[in-house]
């Protein structure tokens, strides 16, 4: 929530329209991203952060789905209003983006080392072979081993934590102002996580990125961000720096996802070790009226059941999206 902001999104709505209805997938948001700052973006499957995160890269596939309002400022440059032939100067190269299956985000039919080359020799001009030279560079700068034997190798001849290290790899390797990362410890295990992460923490201070971190593991959240957005059926409901998020969490979500970590103390009774949200995230096909978490909230009241809330500051860089605090 800085003023020297690098980004800006400015309620932005993007629908998709199917046979089965309207689903609005991204309905209002407003976050900001300070430079040098990383923005946690945080909520369950389904609940519209990886559409933002497409909606920014203008990767939103039309049809069916389409961008109806709003602004992405970055550098006050509004990237909805810019041609595909310049979003093309942007993505991959000021902005970059690390997608949530390595697997499925990497090419088969190419070697790992020619695909980050590919990247460097479009945005950067350089020659291909100098872009291969930087690839093998960019390789040992995200921690692999022999990295020359690497390049030249397919990403099926990796393991995950491996081909996750090269698209970090490919995200950097123009030095990019903002990096999202789309659930970047997806299917890795513990300790290859927990490498990942401080390996996105070491390259954002070497290259002074901003990040965009979405995610529904709120350990993560703790340990990477500064700012956090919680998101619920397409809108933000919650947004204040990650100290007072944990500190005192003011939605009804936010308590919720925070009283369903696992408490691992002798001290907290056996029957309050792991508490669960009741009820299940609303299909977006048919959301509820008023507040969308209502059928979930145990603090409802009738007002919740008519309108739904505005997200309102409800103390200095504190916004929350709740009747209880109007």
């Amino acid at each position: 929530m800085k003023n020297d902001a690098l980004l800006r999104i400015d309620d932005l709505h993007t629908h998709f329209y199917t046979d089965e209805g309207l689903v609005k997938a991204a309905d209002g948001i407003d976050i900001t991203i300070g430079s040098g700052d990383t923005l946690g973006l945080v909520g369950e499957s389904g609940c519209g952060k990886s559409v933002t995160a497409l909606s920014i890269m203008r990767l939103i596939q039309e049809p069916p789905g389409r961008i109806v309002k709003g602004e992405v400022l970055f550098h006050d440059l509004n990237l909805l209003k810019l041609s595909e032939r310049e979003m093309e100067h942007i993505r991959g190269n000021r902005i970059s983006m690390i997608f949530q299956e390595p697997m499925t985000s990497l090419n088969p039919l190419f070697r790992a080392g020619d695909q980050i080359a590919e990247a460097i020799h479009l945005h950067q001009k350089v020659s291909k072979a100098e872009a291969k030279r930087r690839a093998v560079q960019m390789l040992q700068k995200v921690g692999i081993p022999d990295p020359e034997k690497r390049a030249k190798e397919y990403p099926h001849q990796m393991s995950g934590g491996m081909r996750q290290r090269v698209m970090i790899a490919m995200a950097l390797s123009c030095n990019p102002e903002l990096m999202i990362a789309d659930e970047p410890t997806t299917a890795l295990d513990v300790s290859i996580q927990a490498q990942i992460l401080e390996l996105m923490n070491n390259l954002k201070e070497d290259f002074g990125a901003s990040i965009l971190l979405i995610t529904h593991d709120l350990g993560v959240i703790a340990e990477m961000a500064q700012t956090v957005a919680v998101m619920y059926a397409g809108k933000i409901v919650e947004y204040v720096d990650v100290v007072r998020l944990f500190d005192n969490p003011r939605h009804p979500y936010t308590s919720g996802l925070m009283d369903s970590i696992p408490k691992m103390d002798d001290a907290v009774p056996e029957d309050k070790m792991l508490r669960t949200i009741p009820g299940v995230v609303p299909s977006l096909y048919d959301l509820p009226t008023g507040c969308y978490f209502q059928p979930r909230c145990s603090l409802s009241s009738d007002v919740c059941f008519e309108k739904v809330p505005p997200l309102l500051e409800i103390e200095p860089g504190h916004l929350l999206r709740c009747w209880k605090y109007e």
